[in-house]
């Protein structure tokens, strides 16, 4: 199947500003791309492209002062099968996992491990180890919360959506994420696009998505606290310890956001 995908962002800077931009796929899905992925700016500026620790795309610039708007859109191949699932996966124990894995198991700025520690035990110490444990966290979160879009705040934690018991699919994959590091299982944040192939269509405005990973049976498996079932066409475009590894706008100054619209539809 064929998956289009795409963005368009205005931001308004009172003066020139430095800026990260965080905007295309994972350099492992450039090898589905039908049509180029290809960044437009308006007015023109220079761009450094460069791929970040976590192995991220990224665009760096100067934003000119008044609006900048950029804005994509590309079609990618996709299977159209459902993500696996890890029911049985077993769960590696810490002293054997891969050096670079360890750093999704500690604590981040929205993964407060050590507030949650005790109460992840107390909820999930019982279950089986493995894929099962990480699904009886799925649902707990998936449970726990309410989806808000109207209450969206980029400060908002994991500690603070599992006492507010709302937020939005970043803080779903923030309190899910944080549980199962707490667990020992390593699970790192990912954000892309998510379009409503296969499933009915839900009336939230579209966005970027937020989901996550997690380390079992020696490799990384997909979950989504806030749909909590397998999906179709995922397109990933970054992936990080928590949200503030992969914003998709990083501005080292003052700024408004003036307009902001994503599309991902399957393709005819």
């Amino acid at each position: 199947m064929r998956i289009r995908a795409g963005y368009d962002i205005s931001i308004e800077f009172p003066a020139p500003t430095p800026v990260v931009l965080m905007l295309d796929i994972r350099p492992e899905r450039e090898t589905d791309l039908v049509t180029p992925q290809r960044a437009y700016f308006e007015p023109q500026v220079p761009a450094q492209r460069y791929v970040d620790g976590f192995g991220n795309r990224c665009t760096r610039l100067l934003a000119p002062a008044g609006v900048m708007r950029t804005w994509a859109e590309f079609t990618v191949s996709d299977s159209g099968r459902h993500e696996r699932q890890a029911v049985d996966a077993w769960q590696t124990p810490v002293q054997d996992l891969p050096p670079d894995v360890l750093v999704f198991l500690l604590g981040s700025r929205y993964c407060e491990t050590d507030l949650m520690s005790g109460l992840a035990w107390s909820l999930f110490g019982h279950t089986p180890m493995g894929g099962a444990r990480v699904q009886a966290i799925v649902d707990y979160v998936h449970n726990h919360l309410k989806f808000n879009y109207g209450l969206a705040r980029n400060t908002r934690s994991a500690y603070d959506a599992w006492n507010e018991r709302v937020g939005v699919c970043r803080d779903f994959a923030h309190l899910a994420v944080t549980l199962c590091r707490c667990m020992n299982i390593p699970a790192r944040y990912c954000t892309g696009y998510l379009g409503d192939i296969g499933v009915p269509q839900l009336p939230d405005p579209m966005d970027f998505s937020a989901w996550f990973e997690v380390w079992l049976d020696g490799g990384w498996y997909t979950f989504d606290a806030r749909h909590n079932e397998p999906r179709i066409g995922r397109i990933v475009i970054a992936r990080g310890r928590d949200a503030s590894d992969v914003a998709i706008s990083t501005s080292f100054g003052p700024h408004i956001l003036r307009n902001f619209s994503v599309t991902t539809y399957e393709e005819f």
